[in-house]
């Protein structure tokens, strides 16, 4: 056999063994995982009516290919988030939704000790090549002024320190919005649930884009 009929066949036979594992690759389903409290949870809904479930359907129906897990835990701190979060978010996760802090509010827990947990939380993930969008969360107004001055900044401050995408608020578009919340007024109901998923699709998607080029 020549050499130029040797190097053809090299060729050839190269792309029949090497096509198929990057169609393979293509094909992977880009696995996220909502790590968060009873909002991510999805607190008294129907499993296909929480937000990981509702943000996986409207994802798809935009041509993503993915996969979202719900490890959302109703009650949840972000004290619980810390001691769960090598466990609840499993070898293979392409990126994390991160929705913590809600219940550290109203529980009235410093707000200092709120950002050393979330702090821990991203540093545990960027050690483990996992991207982050952090989900910010605003202290009730029930709490007081120099309670929400200590505590809405946390979010900002953890997403310049780290270099993560954040989403400001995640409740934006249900708070105080009529129709949207549970009877104990604090929870979103379905469609409140949609609503938010609406409003949050902008960053998940650029958050997807981020992933896609190895970013974060």
């Amino acid at each position: 056999m020549s050499f130029k009929a040797s190097l053809l066949h090299f060729i050839v036979m190269s792309a029949l063994v090497l096509t198929p594992l990057s169609v393979a690759a293509q094909d992977r389903p880009v696995q996220l995982v909502g790590l968060g409290d009873s909002l991510m949870a999805g607190y008294q809904l129907a499993p296909g009516e929480s937000y990981t479930a509702q943000l996986e359907t409207a994802l798809k129906a935009k041509g993503h290919n993915l996969v979202v897990a719900n490890a959302g835990v109703s009650g949840d701190t972000t004290a619980g988030g810390l001691s769960r979060v090598d466990w609840s978010v499993p070898d293979g996760t392409d990126g994390v939704i991160l929705e913590l802090g809600a219940n550290d509010a109203l529980r009235g827990i410093s707000p200092e000790e709120t950002e050393k947990n979330l702090d821990a939380i991203l540093t545990r993930l960027k050690e483990r090549g996992i991207a982050v969008l952090l989900a910010g969360m605003l202290a009730p107004p029930n709490m007081g002024g120099d309670y929400a001055e200590r505590f809405n900044p946390i979010y900002q401050r953890l997403s310049e320190k780290h270099g993560v995408p954040l989403y400001p608020f995640f409740l934006d578009g249900v708070t105080t919005m009529e129709g949207m919340q549970l009877e104990d007024g604090m929870h979103p109901n379905a469609r409140g649930v949609a609503t938010m998923v609406e409003k949050s699709l902008p960053a998940v998607e650029s958050f997807l884009g981020d992933i896609g080029r190895g970013g974060n």
